[in-house]
């Protein structure tokens, strides 16, 4: 037996609830439904979804693009798509730089969500078997390189490089650094990386953050294009820091 796709519905209205959670339940999908931006990122905070559908307007202070913005720090992975009656060229643009998969305006028929999501979900597959055939953290001759899209580390050697150009960091920025990597599905709290960087437990948060901002500062110094609008090492609010290839 096939295993279910694990899918999550957002929307404040329950008919369109239903109606999602009846055009896929017969498909595969385990559907979890969510009433509001703020249920849906309690979900969203410990459950990996294959994926997430959902209103861009959900009535409360958190809307469909601060829920693609969540998926996409944490759970980078899980297909997105749009369902919406309000849908503008502007929301349309910003959900795509969240890494929107589909974006599709009410109203629209069962067969057109069973199809845009199968279309959806086939993609992701495919982008994920290519990306594991590439990888050489898969391929057992390459068991101690670490590699996030233009970042590599050869791990034995205690080297990084970017885009081929070797990084001239110091211990703590290559311990911060790889850290950040391996950990990339996920923000990283501020006590965490003190840790990783000094080696001792930082019981106080507004401290671990006063101590890891320059650690943060100087490694963005030297892999980011532009560090003050940083692509790679990027400050989730209220949760830490995570890192994009």
């Amino acid at each position: 037996m096939d295993e279910q796709i694990k899918t999550l519905v957002v929307d404040d209205e329950e008919g369109i609830r239903l109606f999602l959670t009846g055009a896929l339940s017969g498909e595969g999908h385990a559907i979890t439904t969510a009433s509001s931006g703020e249920e849906a990122l309690e979900y969203l905070r410990d459950i990996a979804f294959d994926l997430v559908l959902l209103d861009l307007r959900l009535g409360g202070r958190i809307d469909g693009l601060r829920i693609l913005q969540a998926v996409s720090w944490r759970w980078p992975q899980t297909a997105t798509v749009i369902l919406t009656g309000h849908g503008t060229l502007e929301s349309a643009r910003e959900a795509i730089l969240e890494g929107l998969d589909a974006y599709l305006i009410k109203p629209v028929t069962a067969d057109e969500v069973r199809t845009i999501v199968a279309e959806v979900l086939k993609k992701r597959r495919q982008q994920a078997v290519e990306s594991k055939s590439s990888d050489p953290l898969s391929q057992e001759e390459s068991p101690n390189v670490l590699r996030r899209g233009d970042f590599l580390v050869d791990l034995e050697k205690r080297q990084a490089e970017l885009r081929g150009h070797p990084l001239d960091l110091t211990d703590s920025e290559y311990e911060l650094l790889i850290y950040l990597m391996e950990n990339d599905n996920r923000p990283v709290p501020p006590p965490e990386l003190v840790k990783v960087v000094r080696g001792y437990e930082c019981d106080y948060l507004q401290e671990a953050r006063d101590v890891i901002k320059w650690y943060i500062y100087r490694l963005r110094s030297k892999v980011e294009p532009k560090p003050s609008s940083p692509r790679h090492i990027l400050n989730v609010r209220g949760a830490g820091y995570i890192f994009k290839a």
